[in-house]
């Protein structure tokens, strides 16, 4: 969610600052903000209100020079958007910090602080930690001892880094619940919510885990775990392309990523079929002996990966015959849970942070599952990290706010694990697996077609240009696809929008249907098809129009105020990963033709990673 980077160097770090932030926009905030120790020994800061450039151009006016400094972007979760609440915030011209996550007992912190004499400049939650070490660096002159006393006292999620003008050879780190990655150079060192900020200046990162606390020098780094004894973190080199940071020839990260989905469809079954079946220990070394025990599925995750998961419960009940729950994560961890014996807990998330899953891991541990398996697209993440089995995703970074190409990476990750899970209980039906398997190795082909249809979905789009409200509809498993449709077009254009099973149209939401109210629905050619038909009949006889993405074997043809848009056919069990290609499409062009931010949808942020 917001963005924390930071540098220490015998270079001027502002750039390397800025253009840290700039590769954590996709992340969504509304604020930025810059701290430099500068060269004539003061701390000095810039914070804007609203885009990057807009720091940037601040920064151009009154330039910050200097080796040390911290830099945030910020989305407001304590306090409005504004400039006396964005980050770093500073205690007296001595000490200054920026923070990820939310402190929970910061109410109760600043009446203490208050008591002290300090003075309160914004509504933020952060600030209260940095009088709060302001006031242990009086009787502890060390900043990474006193950073070691304050951290106990601060009660929820949070990363932090912090410089001192008093100690300015020196960049301290803090995380608990919220991503910290270092990076390494020659002479120089960095710290960064996300090791995308960093790519400009090194492919070496080392990942600081839960209670870590880290002191950066310029030559030099130490890392304390949560009992404060010093330890060293495993170091890693980034070998990801550059893809993910340039647009290339498209004009937006989510057209890119769209049209990226054959490839990391791929790429996610690479080294995991077999000739004709899964191979289980793709999901780890003791997956066959821990799946051959698992009698129930509970699925927790949120937005797209929730609607990912609901896919999955068709899948395991009706092709492996495994009960399966899906719940919405911040539902889940509060709520008394009844586990059912022998119960797989799988979460879904394409960073691997959100807050809501990575807590919902955390209660399932107390509560007596079988085994947890993460499924997510970040081999660092937290929730891989503490998860007994994982599936990598290998999608890539996502830039673009509304998920696209994790969404589709992820139902294949979830068809892989319906497959094993058969597979070592011996529930698949004779033939299914090799025939899906063989499905799956199709299956890149079979995007690439739906792809090719780009200028088609484009015309269609135009159709919703003076529009401002519309339904989706789907059966079976097709209904969570008609809810991704739906959340997509309502997150980046702007349109509300509703998906509801094909069937329940009767039962409230027919009220709804006029000329004003364009109706989407998927209909691959399966066995609820001739029920669909009769639906749509429904909303024809009200004056609704009709958008129709339809196999091109299921016999529903244009008509008035019908407008069909003919789909590769494709194995029904897949059909749900190839529908949603187009509707990804609806989505992307109707937000073109509304001309809103598509990337950098308002009021959302890529990775969430509070309540």
């Amino acid at each position: 969610m917001c963005g924390i980077v930071g540098a220490i160097a015998e270079r001027n770090i502002t750039p390397i600052l800025v253009e840290g932030l700039k590769r954590l926009e996709y992340r969504g905030y509304d604020s930025a903000g810059v701290a430099v120790f500068t060269n004539d020994g003061t701390l000095d800061r810039r914070r804007r209100v609203g885009k990057v450039a807009e720091l940037e151009q601040a920064l151009a006016e009154q330039p910050l020079l200097g080796r040390l400094g911290i830099a945030h972007t910020r989305w407001a979760t304590h306090g409005a958007p504004s400039e006396r609440n964005a980050h770093p915030h500073f205690s007296g011209e001595q000490l200054a910090v920026v923070h990820n996550g939310i402190i929970e007992n910061y109410e109760a912190l600043r009446e203490q602080l208050k008591a002290l004499g300090y003075v309160f400049t914004s509504d933020t939650d952060t600030e209260v930690i940095v009088h709060l070490l302001h006031h242990k660096l009086k009787t502890i002159p060390d900043l990474a001892d006193a950073l070691k006393a304050a951290v106990p006292e601060l009660h929820g999620a949070y990363g932090l880094a912090v410089i001192s003008a008093s100690q300015p050879d020196r960049l301290l780190a803090a995380r608990s619940g919220s991503p910290l990655v270092i990076g390494l150079g020659l002479g120089e060192n960095f710290l960064a919510s996300d090791q995308l900020a960093l790519r400009q200046v090194t492919d070496r990162f080392i990942y600081l885990e839960e209670g870590d606390i880290a002191e950066i020098r310029r030559d030099s780094l130490q890392i304390w775990d949560e009992q404060g004894h010093a330890v060293q973190r495993e170091q890693v080199q980034y070998h990801e392309g550059a893809e993910a940071a340039d647009k290339g020839e498209y004009r937006h990260f989510m057209l890119k990523e769209i049209h990226e989905q054959p490839k990391v469809v791929q790429r996610t079954m690479e080294g995991r079929l077999g000739t004709d079946h899964v191979l289980v220990n793709a999901f780890g070394p003791r997956a066959a002996e821990l799946f051959a025990k698992v009698r129930n599925v509970q699925i927790v995750a949120c937005g797209t990966s929730y609607h990912a998961g609901m896919v999955a419960r068709y899948w395991l009940e009706g092709l492996a015959g495994i009960p399966c729950q899906i719940e919405v994560a911040s539902e889940f961890r509060y709520r008394k849970v009844v586990v059912q014996p022998d119960t797989l807990f799988v979460t879904i998330s394409q960073s691997g942070e959100t807050a809501d899953t990575l807590a919902a891991l955390r209660n399932a541990k107390e509560l007596g599952y079988l085994t947890s398996l993460a499924i997510c697209n970040v081999g660092t993440s937290s929730l891989v990290r503490e998860s007994d089995l994982t599936l990598l995703t290998q999608a890539g970074p996502e830039i673009g706010v509304a998920s696209t190409k994790a969404f589709t990476t992820q139902l294949v990750g979830l068809m892989l694990l319906t497959l094993s899970l058969g597979q070592v209980r011996g529930t698949l039906e004779a033939g299914v697996e090799a025939g899906l398997v063989e499905e799956l190795r199709r299956l890149p082909t079979r995007l690439g077609e739906a792809l090719a249809m780009d200028k088609t979905v484009e015309k269609v789009a135009e159709l919703f240009a003076e529009k401002h409200h519309t339904l989706f509809l789907g059966r079976g498993a097709q209904y969570p696809v008609a809810m991704e449709g739906s959340l997509k077009l309502k997150e980046i254009s702007y349109i509300h929008a509703e998906a509801y099973p094909a069937g329940e149209l009767k039962h409230g939401p027919l009220a709804l249907v006029d000329s004003d109210m364009p109706v989407v629905t998927v209909a691959p050619n399966n066995e609820l098809v001739e029920k669909l038909k009769s639906n749509l009949q429904e909303v024809r006889a009200r004056g609704g129009e009709l958008i129709v993405f339809a196999d091109r074997e299921a016999g529903i043809d244009n008509g008035e105020g019908v407008h069909v848009v003919a789909m590769p056919h494709i194995d029904d069990a897949l059909a749900p990963i190839l529908y949603t290609i187009p509707l990804q499409l609806l989505s992307y062009y109707v937000a073109v033709l509304k001309g809103t931010d598509v990337d950098q949808p308002r009021n959302l942020a890529k990775s969430v990673t509070v309540e």
